[in-house]
């Protein structure tokens, strides 16, 4: 079957007798063409099917109005939170976002910013893979000056910007309350320390652990990939080590969960035996019993900072010497880490 040819402004200045400028001043809302016979032109290009190109338009302007987005996964709660917030200002602002996800592949993320690249969005908005070490997959972006934000999982770029919170921080108030609640064998399971939000995550522990006088045993620090089924693994792998810990900071709530689950399962009581904090501020923090300590991570106004910084940039607005963005986190504490007679505080 033969497809239909596009209908044109030609096709319809041809139907009205009229030249193909003020077609297209009549298709753009031009005051230089009289009501009237706007209304003309678009009743016209209605029955014949016109579509109006707007990429192509666009890229007249040297603009596509689009932002590509790359993420590690688009399952992940966060991450939704995250793209929520990004999509409300850039649709406020008249972009559209074009999403992508690297299922913590560094290939896979390398081709996603390329085929970002070649449909030429504006500026690239990126939460880095597990994998990524190098910045090279990032090099026609950066040549090219296209203006690259990245959020959450982040490089050092002196030419790009960072949103982020202070996950030092973050995982020192974890583990201090959990030491402010008595427990003194705590474990750590983090995700990858390429990666900037577990590797800060994981010197916070270490700090308030030296802080308390308390030594690390490289035993009760455990690199996954944070998935929400580990809990037998890490479990069995603590109890055949000989080092059951009495507390555990896990650097993702739904790891927590898992972990909680494991441990009722085998008798461990929570947090009683072993006390439990997370990270994210899940929902599903609020739904496991005993509902979840855990850190507020803003993820929608992480995708608001992103989105607005980005189009920023694109406005040319100058943030001096500012590379990085630090919003404000709160640890969240519930009853997975309240010991009786102990005090509810963040210390």
């Amino acid at each position: 079957m033969k497809k239909k040819g596009e209908v044109t402004i030609y096709d319809i200045s041809r139907a009205l007798n009229i030249s193909a400028s003020t077609v297209s001043r009549g298709l753009n809302n031009s005051p230089q063409v009289r009501k009237e016979l706007r209304k003309k032109i678009m009743n016209k290009a209605r029955e014949m099917g016109y579509q109006h190109n707007k990429f192509a338009s666009n890229l007249r302007q040297k603009r596509t109005k689009t932002l590509g987005v790359v993420i590690p996964r688009i399952d992940s709660h966060f991450m939704s939170t995250v793209i929520s917030g990004m999509e409300k200002v850039a649709n406020n602002a008249g972009y559209q976002l074009l999403i992508s996800q690297s299922e913590e592949s560094a290939t896979l993320e390398e081709a996603n910013i390329q085929a970002l690249f070649n449909s030429r969005v504006d500026g690239l908005l990126v939460s880095l893979t597990y994998e990524t070490k190098t910045k090279d997959a990032f090099a026609d972006i950066l040549r090219k000056d296209i203006p690259l934000v990245f959020f959450d999982r982040v490089f050092d770029c002196g030419n790009c910007v960072s949103v982020v919170i202070d996950n030092y921080r973050a995982g020192y108030e974890a583990t201090q309350h959990l030491i402010g609640q008595g427990c003194r064998k705590i474990a750590h399971i983090a995700g990858s320390l390429n990666r900037n939000v577990y590797n800060d995550r994981y010197r916070g522990y270490r700090q308030a652990l030296t802080d308390n006088s308390m030594d690390f045993n490289d035993k009760m620090l455990i690199i996954t990939d944070l998935g929400d089924d580990l809990g037998v693994s890490i479990i069995n792998h603590l109890l055949n080590s000989g080092t059951m810990p009495d507390g555990i900071f896990t650097a993702n709530d739904s790891s927590a969960v898992s972990l909680i689950c494991e441990l009722k399962r085998k008798g461990f009581r929570v947090p009683d035996d072993v006390a439990i904090v997370g990270f994210n501020d899940d929902p599903v923090s609020r739904i496991v019993e005993p509902n979840l300590t855990t850190v507020h991570y803003p993820g929608r106004a992480m995708g608001e900072v992103a989105a607005s910084t980005m189009i920023r940039l694109l406005e040319g607005e100058q943030f001096g010497k500012i590379n990085s963005i630090t919003l404000s986190h709160e640890l969240i504490i519930r009853q997975s880490s309240i010991r009786q007679g102990q005090p509810e505080s963040h210390e």
